[in-house]
């Protein structure tokens, strides 16, 4: 990973859209619909530089933060420019913006994401100065599996996610179908998560809610009733849904990559066999464990 570049990971072609902080909020995210992208690097010109990113959490903390009821219009999204939303939610915490080139290691970048608990991370030149790309978990982990596959696989790949301990098990945020679009907002602000999984009744996993569904409220521009509930709200993605992905603790861990990866998911739903929910994990679970933990596991034996 070390030898390897960010510049690789590149492709030869890809949309990348880029706002500049005197834009409007609203016209932003309807751009990110318009554009089948979930995050645009921000351009400040008074500074001559990138200053930040705007994602679909910006859209869910807006919501979320200043929704009254289907009667009353979110001024704050219809109104503000994005320089405006950025000094009244950072209030005096602007930090620069995490970044990369082109020539840092791929482990760089990967560190970097987990490190930062960010899920994007924009290459940026630093000779023009020009963003490049916006490189994320699931490209990161697409590129290790096609381009690594011909490298022997170390032995923690055959060992089951129970052995390795990766995921998250226990106090897991998730919803009901009839919870209401403003509270799932709420955890995902509260709870800092990408993804709640909806559970009936019984306890079994029947759907999926992710930060990304959230942007269908834009699309559909209904996010001035946010008192419908998920299942009312799923009935409007955009796009086709193959069903919630799921795994088991005892499957291994190259099972799970191969899984997660031909699906491109960011997540899948830990089951057992009633396919009552027992966890979550994340490509930044899988990462952390392909690239970080061995790194570190071998620092530690080069200190002995």
């Amino acid at each position: 990973m070390k030898s390897h570049k960010c510049y690789d990971l590149i492709p030869t072609s890809s949309k990348l859209v880029v706002f500049d902080t005197t834009l409007q909020v609203k016209k932003a995210f309807f751009a990110l619909v318009a554009n089948g992208v979930r995050a645009a690097p921000l351009w400040e010109t008074k500074k001559q530089s990138f200053v930040g990113m705007l994602t679909i959490t910006d859209f869910i903390i807006i919501l979320h933060r200043y929704y009254k009821s289907p009667l009353v219009q979110i001024y704050e999204l219809e109104e503000h420019k994005i320089e405006t939303w950025r000094e009244l939610y950072l209030q005096e915490t602007f930090k620069p913006l995490v970044n990369t080139s082109p020539d840092a290691s791929i482990f760089d970048a990967v560190y970097s994401l987990i490190k930062n608990k960010i899920h994007r991370l924009p290459v940026i030149d630093p000779v023009t100065g020009n963003a490049l790309y916006i490189l994320t978990h699931k490209r990161i982990l697409k590129f290790l599996q096609l381009f690594v596959c011909e490298m022997p696989k170390p032995a923690f790949m055959r060992q089951t996610l129970e052995e390795l301990g990766i995921g998250t098990y226990s106090n897991i945020a998730f919803i009901h179908p009839d919870t209401p679009i403003i509270k799932a907002l709420g955890m995902f602000v509260e709870r800092r998560v990408s993804a709640l999984p909806v559970v009936d009744v019984t306890g079994k996993v029947v759907d999926i809610y992710s930060k990304f569904d959230v942007i269908n409220l834009a699309a559909e521009k209904t996010y001035n009733n946010l008192d419908i509930t998920v299942t009312q709200a799923l009935l409007h993605r955009s796009q086709y849904f193959e069903g919630v992905m799921k795994c088991y603790r005892h499957e291994t861990l190259d099972t799970i990559v191969d899984r997660i990866v031909k699906a491109e998911v960011h997540r899948l739903v830990v089951v057992d066999d009633n396919s009552s929910i027992e966890g979550i994990i994340s490509l930044s679970d899988i990462l952390q464990a392909l690239v970080l933990t061995p790194a570190e596991n071998s620092c530690k034996l080069i200190k002995l």
